[in-house]
């Protein structure tokens, strides 16, 4: 039987949170305080270092397999959310270097407990968390600081579970709903291809989608040469930032010209001659630009929604021959880092379905916990669900 492609929809369980937000707040103002992220340690957390940055146990997780998150938890140190780094280009170098080796770790326990990827899906990585939209939208992010996802679906899972609607407005994959690739794809593209990369190599025989769900599909995609050993040296975490400064400067190129007809070159971008050469000269990209101010000047509420900041989501994933590739997208509404390879997840509040799961997720969550004491990245955290060590 011939198994259709596209976008699957999973069903999640998760115990419901115990979490009272105070009268007279909003839940997603409640979930940027220092209270909220205090109970995120005491409750859920696993490991800490001084560099501020937390492992943890997602609570409201993606998948029940494997599903762990390190946050850069400034919440007691930076009390306006608004002034959080949101993104590796803002985070301090000691602080970057820690959690590069924490990112490797993680990554590489993943493949070693999961290596099939007929069996597996592997994948990690971020999404924009700062409020790139207005405030007083539902999908602010909930915990306004930078954090990284690690997940694990089953593929019987997902084979089995319901095709996703296509039109759903958070899988923001190039073929659906992101600007860059819909308007001006050529110049996207050729704008990557200028950057200066040895060990990321451009992915052109379409080996990045995953034949079961068709994503992602048109954007930058690199293989990681060498693999999973290749992320034990820091000229890869320098490439992968370098993916990231050139999604800000074509970003932020862009919507200056929105903004603004025939603005000058940010003084801050990090590409400045081929944001000169490639985008400030190419008509596919400032005619795009025309056509959304344009339609700004005449639609408030199109103009409300546009997020006007750089927001993206880029990742790690084992793609189905195995190898490991980077991609990097817009991110429009959702938030979700599954989605960007056609996962949309459903979350349901079933603590009895998630009790069955949570024993064999905690023993691989202590595991690769475990490692990371032995490697020096931290102390163990004690909660009434586990030991500090």
């Amino acid at each position: 039987m011939t198994i259709q492609s596209g976008p699957r929809e999973i069903v999640t369980p998760f115990r419901p949170i115990p979490l009272d937000v105070p009268e007279g707040m909003k839940p997603n103002e409640f979930f940027n305080s220092a209270e909220n992220l205090n109970d995120l340690v005491h409750n859920n957390g696993l490991l800490r270092n001084p560099e501020n940055l937390l492992l943890y146990r997602k609570a409201l997780g993606h998948s029940n397999e494997f599903d762990t998150s390190i946050i850069y938890n400034t919440s007691q140190i930076i009390l306006d959310p608004l002034g959080r780094p949101v993104r590796r280009t803002q985070v301090p170098d000691n602080v970057k270097h820690v959690w590069n080796r924490m990112n490797q770790i993680l990554i590489s326990y993943m493949l070693e407990k999961f290596p099939d990827p007929a069996r597996h899906l592997v994948l990690a990585g971020e999404a924009s968390l700062d409020a790139t939209w207005p405030l007083t939208s539902p999908g602010v992010p909930s915990i306004r600081m930078l954090h990284n996802h690690f997940i694990v679906f089953d593929m019987d899972e997902l084979h089995n579970a319901k095709l996703a609607n296509p039109d759903n407005p958070n899988l923001t994959d190039g073929g659906q709903h992101s600007l860059f690739e819909r308007y001006m794809s050529d110049v996207y593209h050729r704008f990557f291809d200028s950057l200066n990369l040895d060990i990321l190599k451009p992915v052109m025989d379409g080996s990045s989608q995953l034949a079961l769900t068709g994503y992602p599909h048109g954007l930058p995609s690199w293989e990681i040469e060498g693999g999973v050993e290749t992320l034990k040296e820091i000229r890869f975490w320098r490439e992968y930032d370098e993916v990231l400064k050139g999604f800000i400067d074509f970003y932020r190129t862009f919507f200056s010209q929105v903004s603004t007809r025939n603005a000058p070159m940010l003084q801050d971008t990090y590409f400045p001659a081929q944001v000169e050469n490639i985008l400030l000269f190419n008509n596919d990209f400032l005619t795009t630009a025309k056509m959304i101010r344009d339609r700004c000047i005449k639609d408030a509420k199109y103009a409300n929604d546009l997020r006007w900041k750089p927001a993206f989501k880029q990742l790690i994933y084992r793609n189905d021959q195995g190898k490991l590739v980077v991609t990097i997208s817009q991110n429009s509404i959702g938030n979700a880092i599954t989605e960007l390879l056609g996962v949309v997840v459903s979350r349901r509040p079933d603590a009895e379905a998630y009790a069955k799961m949570e024993p064999q997720l905690i023993e691989k969550l202590l595991e690769v916990r475990r490692r990371m004491l032995n490697a020096d990245l931290g102390e163990g955290i004690a909660t009434p669900h586990w030991a500090s060590n």
